[in-house]
């Protein structure tokens, strides 16, 4: 990956994809994070020695990332050792600050969240990490912190925020501000067997493809192992340009993954990298169009509807 010269390579530290956060196995020296030998502590130093090794063309600062449910005095702690992580960083970088993004934290503290933004966007850094998201806020609580941050940040500088992977969530960062998204979304859709399948052209047309409306499927996504597409000789969706959907079908697919066979994540993973770098292309192409809240308005009205839809009626 460090040889893939056309392509960014951006370093920000987390935990693996199959775990989430301990912040407790964080201490004043460093961050803690799951290693196939059980979690490791890592100092600023030893992470910039890291940083130095891979020279990314840009790298976050070592961030003490915290759950929504936190209390106060953690959430404190955890800026406070974000903030001292991020200066310790800096003294020793080369390039003093020209490729780094300073980390944002605060957990669901709104007034943390805006003194952690507030002090990073003092330091001398290229631009912002936003990290702490998809830890167990809401969708409403999540708006309200972005909104803080973002507002705390300077306009100039790029704002990087990982775990907001879902459509949904991509759409609310976009309109808080959020320019740069990481995540494992991608990867676990495969793993569970999902294609992507909304209409891209959702600007230009107002009904979705009622083919979704059926076992295994929501307005975003269909279940590939559902039986319903055992027989089902159609591509995962018409007209898509991606070697899965021009050479394969769904039934092949389901066949696939019902008996293991390591192909099937293969095209999955081909097929839905494709349909979601194209949501991004298109939501780029509606920002400069003007008709992003269009964009936007129309995706969130047709996922509430299919949830209302589903929702079982309550006596």
């Amino acid at each position: 990956m460090l040889g893939l010269q056309e392509h960014i390579l951006v370093a920000a530290a987390s935990d693996s994809v199959e775990s989430l956060p301990e912040s407790e196995a964080s201490n004043k020296l460093g961050a803690s994070f799951e290693t196939p030998s059980g979690r490791r502590l890592v100092k600023p130093s030893e992470y910039m020695q890291m940083i130095t090794s891979m020279k990314p063309n840009l790298w976050a600062s070592l961030a003490d990332e915290v759950p929504a449910w936190v209390t106060e005095k953690r959430n404190r702690i955890s800026v406070d050792r974000t903030l001292r992580w991020l200066d310790d960083c800096l003294a020793v970088d080369l390039e003093a600050g020209k490729n780094t993004l300073g980390a944002v934290v605060g957990g669901s503290n709104i007034d943390e969240r805006k003194r952690c933004a507030t002090e990073a966007s003092l330091r001398n850094v290229a631009g912002f990490w936003i990290g702490g998201f998809g830890l167990g806020e809401s969708m409403e609580e999540r708006l309200a912190l972005l909104n803080a941050v973002t507002d705390c940040l300077p306009e100039e500088k790029l704002r990087y925020v990982s775990r907001l992977s879902l459509p949904e969530e991509v759409l609310q960062g976009v309109a808080a501000g959020i320019d740069l998204f990481d995540s494992t979304y991608i990867y676990h859709l495969t793993l569970g067997g999902f294609a992507l399948v909304f209409p891209l052209d959702i600007v230009e047309r107002d009904n979705w493809d009622s083919r979704t409306d059926i076992e295994g499927a929501d307005c975003t996504k269909i279940n590939l192992r559902a039986t319903i597409y055992r027989k089902d000789t159609s591509p995962i969706v018409d007209r898509c340009g991606c070697f899965t959907c021009q050479n394969h079908t769904r039934a092949y697919i389901n066949h696939l993954l019902n008996v293991h066979e390591m192909l099937a994540q293969i095209l999955l993973e081909i097929h839905n990298t494709h349909h979601y770098l194209g949501f991004f292309r298109l939501m780029r192409e509606a920002i400069k169009g003007g008709k992003f809240e269009l964009f936007r308005q129309r995706f969130i009205k047709r996922r509430r509807a299919f949830l209302t839809a589903e929702a079982p009626c309550s006596l």
